[in-house]
């Protein structure tokens, strides 16, 4: 049990989890940069002692590996999974009172405590310049805090068990800030921060914010939970960390006694500033956009503070370990939320959101000789419905008959999909919908597509294992590579607009026509690079599934309608880059080379075995 951040790193440390960098490292560019090649490498949480230009030391990569995370929080995770799932399933505590007596109390003795109003001895008063100022690459509009925890009250039932704790990104300087006055905030409006400026607003009132960063790692991961409604971000802090969260209000600012560092502030109804750009979870920037500014109030540290922090880019990264933390301590909660769904699979190659693997139930007509997708259509429309999945343009979805399956084998899982997916039956649009805030794959911010690509019954036709000769010789369309068993990439000319495009994929289904049926391969990917796309499958599922909108992106050979219903002998994916498509992240290769020098012999890190 951690009263800090800093015994946290001091224990990882005696374990071997953990090295100091001694070099001093500029927080331009090279500490994100060797993050990212440590925790590539499979390497380990890494404390920077000398960071130029702030007296502060910071650390990242804590949570890199799930064992590592298992470790920080193994005196408490047996506990907190028992009380999570009691939250679930209620009736648990009723059907083994006994059983689960422990886990009642262990509550109990999680409850915040409310401490004395003041500022702690601990703390001293210091300013957003003193701070870290972390970028992490090239064309971020400055620096960022990344692992915040950031707090907000209900205007209508004040109070800290009716709070908010939410990991929303902040932005410290670039742009339009005024420095040591303002900083920027970047969330959407159904998110719980947003709902309190909401009512704030509609009161003529600013909404007072506290933004705590570093504390027990609890802290950080309570931030990000997707808790059961009811279950409040303090309680679970204080359940994860197996210590009760020490607070205190100053000038009517909620203040973490156990955090490294307080920001304190108000957001004024309708005050926006430009935030952005900044280097995303999709592979890509996500680009300037009016987000609310925070006026600051007051900033605190620990005399020994330190800044944690996480580099966010094509993943997989750190915050794919966060996932996986996440899911093991919670387990399937979506099975509770939506009956008759059995996995859903955020694919994180994909960016998360943009593609989701789900297995649900077909029970709704066992008479029936021929199977097709009923129920999973139904169960599709739930999960396009909840939370954060509704931020999902591509939702594959089966369910098992004779064979059991598993949504993370990705080759395997698609194979069966395809196996069985009649194109001209089983393909459904959402048109005109709500897409990812960071995806500018679609018409707009937030705006795009979905589509429901369903599968169920016997299998329909095998799948080509080498590329088709019809692909092959395609005129202005070169390099037809195996994706997987029935995927072919293909390579044609740079996009230049939808115009243009319907012409060239109208041709291209004309000519796969003209040379007869091609039933083993049903989906067609035509991108700028068919090497890079069927190099690995990681590069297939992230530059098709991030480079598409449905709606104005999929075409197909012989595609026709039926009372509005789209169909199609063969499924192609346009997933070349678009002119309105924010750019991919690129490291500054002058970088690359300076931070040789902490890898290098004698360097603090040469004991990593980079890859």
């Amino acid at each position: 049990m951690y009263r800090n951040l800093e015994e946290c790193i001091t224990d990882l440390e005696q374990h071997g989890h953990l090295v100091r960098i001694k070099e001093e490292v500029d927080p331009y560019l090279e500490m994100a940069a060797i993050h990212l090649k440590v925790y590539e490498a499979g390497g380990p949480a890494l404390l920077f002692e000398n960071v130029k230009g702030s007296k502060f030391k910071a650390v990242s990569n804590l949570f890199g590996d799930i064992e590592r995370s298992k470790f920080i929080f193994r005196s408490t995770w047996d506990r907190t999974q028992s009380i999570i799932a009691l939250r679930d399933d209620p009736m648990k505590a009723v059907k083994h009172p006994f059983q689960n007596i422990g886990s009642g109390f262990g509550a109990i003795k999680a409850l915040p405590m409310k401490k004395p109003g003041r500022v702690p001895s601990a703390f001293q008063e210091i300013q957003i310049s003193d701070l870290p100022q972390i970028q992490h690459w090239p064309m971020d509009g400055g620096a960022f805090i990344t692992l915040p925890q950031v707090y907000s009250e209900d205007p209508e039932k004040p109070g800290l068990m009716n709070s908010n704790l939410g990991m929303y990104r902040i932005q410290l300087s670039g742009n339009e800030y005024e420095m040591n006055k303002e900083i920027g905030l970047h969330y959407q409006i159904h998110r719980g921060i947003g709902v309190h400026q909401a009512k704030a607003s509609k009161k003529g009132e600013p909404l007072k914010v506290s933004i705590f960063i570093g504390g027990p790692p609890a802290h950080t991961l309570s931030a990000i939970m997707p808790l059961p409604e009811g279950l409040s971000e303090m309680l679970f802090a204080g359940l994860l960390s197996g210590r009760r969260f020490r607070y205190s209000y100053v000038d009517g600012y909620c203040i973490s006694h156990d955090a490294d560092f307080v920001i304190t502030g108000e957001i004024h109804p309708d005050a926006t500033k430009p935030e952005g750009p900044f280097g995303d979870h999709l592979g890509y920037y996500s680009l300037t956009h009016p987000f609310p500014v925070m006026k600051v109030h007051k900033v605190y540290a620990k005399k020994n503070a330190i800044w944690p922090f996480t580099v966010v880019g094509r993943p997989p990264q750190e915050d794919t370990s966060f996932g996986e933390l996440i899911h093991e301590l919670t387990g399937d909660a979506i099975k509770q939320e939506i009956p008759g769904v059995k996995e859903v699979h955020a694919v994180d190659a994909a960016g998360v959101h943009p593609l989701l693997f789900a297995i649900g139930s077909e029970r709704y007509t066992p008479y029936q000789r021929v199977k097709q997708p009923t129920e999973i259509l139904t169960l599709a429309n739930r999960i396009l419905g909840t939370g954060q999945l509704s931020l999902a343009k591509y939702l594959f979805i089966t369910a098992e008959e004779s064979q059991a399956l598993d949504s993370h084998d990705i080759v395997g899982f698609m194979n069966y999909i395809l196996e069985r997916m009649d194109l001209r039956r089983d393909i459904h649009f959402y048109t005109n919908t709500t897409i990812d805030t960071l995806d500018y794959s679609g018409t707009g911010l937030n705006s795009g597509s979905k589509v429901v690509l369903a599968a169920y019954g016997d299998k329909k036709r095998e799948l080509c294992r080498e590329v088709p000769e019809v692909l092959k010789e395609l005129r202005g369309f070169k390099n037809a590579r195996l994706v997987m068993p029935g995927v072919v990439a293909i390579q044609g000319s740079a996009f230049a607009d939808y115009e243009t495009a319907q012409q060239e994929l109208k041709g291209l289904s004309e000519a796969i026509a003209e040379k007869g049926p091609l039933e083993t391969c049903p989906m067609i990917i035509l991108c700028d690079d068919s090497t890079f796309l069927s190099e690995t499958i990681h590069n297939f599922l992230w530059a098709t599934f991030t480079r598409s909108n449905p709606s104005h992106d999929i075409y197909g050979v012989n595609s026709s309608y039926e009372n509005k219903h789209w169909a199609c002998d063969n499924m192609m994916i346009d997933a070349r880059i678009k002119p309105h498509q924010a750019p991919p992240l690129i490291p500054d290769p002058a970088v690359e080379k300076n931070i040789e020098r902490v890898f290098a012999k004698g360097g603090s890190l040469s004991g990593v075995k980079l890859k």
